[in-house]
């Protein structure tokens, strides 16, 4: 199982106001930790943000990270409506 990380504190203190606001998306993040190329919508991004993905958490919030597959971690790296993008 993947371990999230956040790239910085602002994305931590954003992240953790979205999961007080909303209880789903804990559930989503826990899914995500086993399966963060396949759980809650996730894709790749495209472009200038080639070596990341991204996932939708809920309403109009979408999450950008990267996968570190040999330390097991997903990095988050902004979180936000789709201007996070």
């Amino acid at each position: 199982m993947y371990e999230i990380y956040t790239a910085n504190n602002k994305t931590e203190k954003l992240l953790q106001r979205y999961i007080k606001e909303r209880q789903d998306i804990a559930g989503k993040l826990q899914r995500l930790r086993q399966s963060p190329r396949t759980e809650a919508g996730a894709h790749p991004l495209h472009g200038r943000l080639a070596s990341k993905w991204s996932c939708w958490l809920g309403s109009n919030i979408r999450m950008v990270y990267s996968i570190d597959d040999s330390n097991k971690r997903i990095i988050v790296e902004a979180v936000g409506a789709h201007k996070v993008y």
